[in-house]
Parts: C-alpha cells; sequence; structure tokens
C-alpha cells in the first residue's frame, strides 16, 4: 500500500478541524444552517492555511445525501467522493494551466448542465487570480446571473490580482496564518496518534519551520520522521531544519549584556564550527531581540511574538537584566549588522567585529546622563555669554549715577527754542575712507574698487592710489570713463579739482599702506580670535572640556550666527 503524506491524511474533514479559520468556518455554517449560502465565494490567505480545505468541506455540506448541513457526515458517497477529490459535481480547477478564454467557454457550457446526483454543481478554481483578463471578462456574466444549481469557490494567495470587477461577485473570506500554539497543539495531536516520540520542543521547531501553515508544518514534520524514525531527538530536529539553537542565542544576549567580550569571540568561533549562516544568525538576534523588547512592553505578547510559555518567561527573565533603550539600540546595531554582513566578504570577521562593538557601548543611562549634564552647561553658559535683559541702560560699574536734584526743573518755553541747523560737513572731511564711503553711496561699483586700493598720496589737486598690478580692478579704472566719474565725485567730496592717478603696485606693496578692506579683514580677525580665546578660557567652557576630555572645535555667538 502506497504511503499518503501527512498533510493529506490529516487534512480537514469538517469546520471544526479548520485550526484557526473560526472566523470562516462560523460563518459558513451560520449561512448554511439559515439557508442564506451566496452563489460564489473567494477564499483568500497564505499557503497551507486551509483555502482548498474549507472549499471541500463547504462543498460536502451543500451536497451530503443526509441534507443540507454545517456537519456533513464524511460517509455517504457523494461526502466520500469529495474527500477524495472526485466529486463528479463538485470540479476542482487548477487556474495555473486552465488561463485560457477557451478554458472558461468550456466552463460555462458546462455550467448549464444540471448536477448528475447532487443538489449543486460546485466549481472550485484554485490560484484563481492566474486566469487571463479576458477569461475573467468570459466569467463575468457568469457570475453576475448563475443558474441556481451552480456555486463558485475561488481561492488565491494573491487577491490583488484579481479584477474588482470580480471581487464585487464574491463574497470574500480572509484566511489567516495559523498561531504557533495552535500548530503545535495539532501537531501534538497527530504525533500521538502516529505513535511518534517527538519533544515540544522539537514540535516547536517543526511549526516554526511552517511559518503559520499547518501544511507546511506537516510536510517539514514528515521529514523529521523520515529522517528520525520513531524516536525524534532535538538536536536531530533542529540540524534537520537548519535552525540555530534558541540556547545560542540566549548565551550570545547575556554576554552582550554582561559586556562580555571573551564570551562573545568564543560564541561567533562555536557558530562557526557548526557551519551556521552568520547572516542567518543575525536575523535570528534580531528577532530574538525583538522578542525581549515585546516581552518587556506588552503584557500578553504571546500572539505577536509566536512563543510558547515556557520561552516567554525565559525571555522576561533575560530582559530584565537591561533596560528597554539599551534592547532599541542593540535591536538597530543588529539589523544594520545584517545588512553588513550580506555584502561581506568576510562575514566572520565583520560578524565578531560587530557584536564586540555592540558590546562595548555605553549603557543608556551613561549616555543619557551625560547628554543631561551637557545640557545644563549649554544653560551655564548662554547665562554667562549673553547680557542680562535690560542691561544695556544700567550705569558701569563704579560710576554712581547723578544725584537727584531737589530743585524744581525750570520749564522751557517751546517757542524760545529754535531748532538748530544741521552742520554741513566740512569738504574733505574723514580722509581717504570718507571719501570712498562717497564714492560708494554714489557710484556702488566703484566704491567697492576704491575699497581694494592703498591710498598713497592724498593731497588734492592729486589723488594717488595703487593697486596689484594686473589686476581686475586696476584694468577697471583705467577706463576713461570709470576714472572721470572717480575724478568728479573726488572733486565734490574735496571741493577742489581733484585728479586719480593708479600706480600698479609690485615690489612697493610692501611699503603701500593697507586698503580698507585688508584692514577690514584684519580688525575681523583680531575680533574672531579674541571671541575665541574669551570663549576657551572662560571657566564653564574649561569645565566642559576636563569633563566630556574634549576641544574646542568652532566658536559661535549665540545672537550672530557662526563665526
Amino acid at each position: 500500500m502506497s504511503y499518503l503524506v501527512l498533510a493529506r491524511k490529516w487534512r480537514p474533514q469538517t469546520f471544526a478541524d479548520l485550526i484557526g479559520q473560526e472566523h470562516v468556518s462560523q460563518t459558513l455554517a451560520n449561512a448554511i444552517r439559515s439557508g442564506r449560502v451566496h452563489h460564489a465565494f473567494l477564499f483568500t490567505g497564505a499557503r497551507g492555511v486551509g483555502k482548498t480545505s474549507a472549499a471541500r468541506i463547504f462543498a460536502k455540506a451543500l451536497n451530503c445525501e443526509t441534507g443540507i448541513t454545517a456537519e456533513p457526515c464524511n460517509q455517504c458517497p457523494s461526502c466520500l467522493e469529495i474527500a477524495e477529490g472526485n466529486g463528479t459535481d463538485v470540479l476542482e480547477i487548477d487556474g495555473a494551466s486552465n488561463t485560457g478564454v477557451d478554458d472558461i467557454r468550456e466552463l460555462r457550457e458546462n455550467i448549464r448542465y444540471l448536477p448528475s446526483k447532487s443538489r449543486f454543481k460546485i466549481f472550485i478554481i484554485d490560484e484563481v487570480h492566474m486566469l487571463s483578463v479576458n477569461a475573467f471578462n468570459a466569467l463575468l456574466k457568469t457570475l453576475e446571473e448563475p443558474p441556481a444549481h451552480a456555486k463558485f469557490i475561488f481561492a488565491t494567495t494573491e487577491p490583488h490580482k484579481i479584477p474588482i470587477t470580480i471581487l464585487s461577485r464574491c463574497q470574500r473570506f480572509d484566511f489567516r496564518k495559523i498561531g504557533l500554539v495552535r500548530v503545535v497543539e495539532r501537531l501534538r495531536q497527530i504525533v500521538d496518534a502516529e505513535g511518534i516520540d517527538i519533544s515540544d520542543a522539537a514540535l516547536t521547531m517543526v511549526a516554526r519551520r511552517g511559518e503559520g501553515s499547518m501544511r507546511d508544518s506537516l510536510s517539514a514534520l514528515d521529514q523529521v520522521i523520515a529522517f528520525c524514525g520513531d524516536k525524534v531527538a532535538d538536536d536531530e530536529v533542529r540540524g534537520l531544519l537548519g535552525f540555530i539553537d534558541r540556547r545560542l542565542l540566549f548565551e550570545t544576549f547575556d554576554a552582550l549584556i554582561g559586556r562580555d567580550c571573551p564570551g562573545l569571540v568564543e560564541l561567533v568561533r562555536k557558530v562557526d564550527n557548526l557551519g551556521y549562516s552568520c547572516r542567518q544568525y543575525c536575523r535570528d538576534l534580531a528577532e530574538f531581540c525583538r522578542g525581549l523588547l515585546l516581552g518587556l512592553l506588552l503584557d500578553a505578547p504571546d500572539d505577536a511574538l509566536d512563543v510558547t510559555a515556557e520561552e516567554l518567561a525565559d525571555l522576561r527573565e533575560l530582559a530584565g537584566k537591561t533596560s528597554l533603550e539599551d534592547l532599541q539600540r542593540m535591536q538597530g546595531v543588529l539589523l544594520k549588522l545584517e545588512a553588513d554582513v550580506a555584502s561581506a566578504s568576510m562575514q566572520t570577521l565583520v560578524l565578531e567585529s560587530g557584536l564586540l562593538r555592540l558590546a562595548l557601548l555605553p549603557p543608556a543611562e551613561e549616555v543619557g546622563s551625560l547628554l543631561r549634564r551637557l545640557t545644563d552647561l549649554e544653560k551655564r553658559l548662554r547665562s554667562a555669554l549673553l547680557p542680562a535683559a535690560g542691561s544695556g541702560g544700567a550705569p558701569p560699574a563704579g560710576v554712581a549715577p547723578p544725584p537727584a536734584s531737589n530743585q524744581p526743573s525750570r520749564r522751557e518755553d517751546p517757542a524760545a527754542k529754535k531748532p538748530e541747523a544741521p552742520v554741513a560737513p566740512s569738504p574733505g572731511e574723514g580722509g581717504w575712507p570718507g571719501l570712498v564711503e562717497h564714492v560708494k553711496r554714489r557710484r556702488p561699483r566703484l566704491g567697492a574698487i576704491l575699497e581694494k586700493a592703498s591710498p598713497l598720496s592724498l593731497e588734492p589737486p592729486k589723488l594717488e592710489i595703487g593697486l596689484p598690478k594686473n589686476s581686475f580692478e586696476l584694468t577697471q579704472l583705467t577706463d576713461n570713463d570709470d576714472r572721470q566719474a572717480v575724478n568728479a565725485l573726488a572733486t565734490e567730496f574735496f571741493g577742489v579739482e581733484t585728479t586719480l592717478v593708479v600706480k600698479g603696485l609690485e615690489a612697493e606693496k610692501a611699503q603701500a599702506p593697507p586698503s580698507l578692506a585688508e584692514e577690514r579683514s584684519r580688525k575681523e580677525t583680531d575680533r574672531k580670535r579674541r571671541l575665541r580665546e574669551d570663549a576657551v578660557n572662560h571657566p564653564a567652557v574649561r569645565s566642559a572640556r576636563e569633563i566630556f576630555e574634549a576641544e574646542v572645535v568652532e566658536v559661535r555667538p549665540i545672537d550672530k550666527g557662526f563665526v
């Protein structure tokens, strides 16, 4: 007799057997009991969660020879044929291999005929999203107004690929992934019935391999039994399925929390010797860190974590040795480390250095304390460097304000007080800087050129200036129009006819007086130097340098931006 795999042998035969899909089975059973059965259904969800099994159970419920019932007998010929996939009036169609419009036209012709011996002709189309657009269009009219004896059940893992016109004609049921605990319970029932000696820890590994799919879990269990026989050891399951020992993950985090660098080096060597994937190790560490975080944050994280009660207790005990902030930082570093390891040519070295770097990070509490101290120092610096509010009008220290007079002040007659006429500036007042400012007000471009010139002689009627030889400014002032404009403005400023003489400077540049631009740059440099010296020598800054063992990188006035 040929062997029947566990996934087929233990396939659900009633709505009660559908593990983790109570919201679907209850709705379908109630619809049958109330006689409100729709003509088209769409079952969506991940692989191996019971979509096709639910479709067969629903077909048995409608065509059972004992009558339409939510609990088919599974003994009559109709139920047995459907369970084996041989029902004459229940057609299971693979959407992936019947994608053309001709296949759908043939199906439409088949729909017209009454069922041969059952109440309903039921069409189960698996992977319906694989049908072509034309095939969907050919199906639209039939779905909208089907014959009374026809029912459609569509199953898919990708409902977003189905046209909205099809979706709107179906009742949709979303099948969920099955929780780890529910899968382990079901596996325990099966292995006990099969006479297999296997621990709950091994069944948990098998269930994790299934990733919420009962069919995948049963396939993995079949593989384990084929390898181990009737007596299954945990280490054999771990090695067969490629799982990293969770004890190794516990030890790694224990070393990280305890900042045990030699222990981490030994653990990385152990991972390498056992042949584990460094990338998978990083992934498992990040997932394990998530478990520690949720164990601290949630009161009942069982569903979110998919762990057993014993594992949850161990997670919470380990998480209690560190802080939430440290765990959050660890998870971020581990996620980054997984990407670094994946792209590295020396994965073991990258893994080891990343874990050591993580272990050597200071605790989050110390970082927070340093930040608070830094904030306090910043406040002290602000209060020390900024002038107090209202101090602008206060007299200097050591200068007493004039005493208030006891004599009544005499009121002056406004009419007797005449406004003073503004005093006109005398010609040439301000010298060279005054001339440059005068030119800038009238001709900004020429004023900017004169700012870069060195005044060699200021004895009207002759004004002699120097500019670097071959400079752009010298070329500009050799232009007759520009020179005449400067002559006119200089004559206006000095009050006498003045002629501009421009010289190109080379060797005599060293003896020439500085230009206004050079003088302004020198003063600004001196101001910044004095400001930096004052700031660096300030007591609060010296304290900050000593506390943080730091150096001053830049000095920035609070009220004027960068210096």
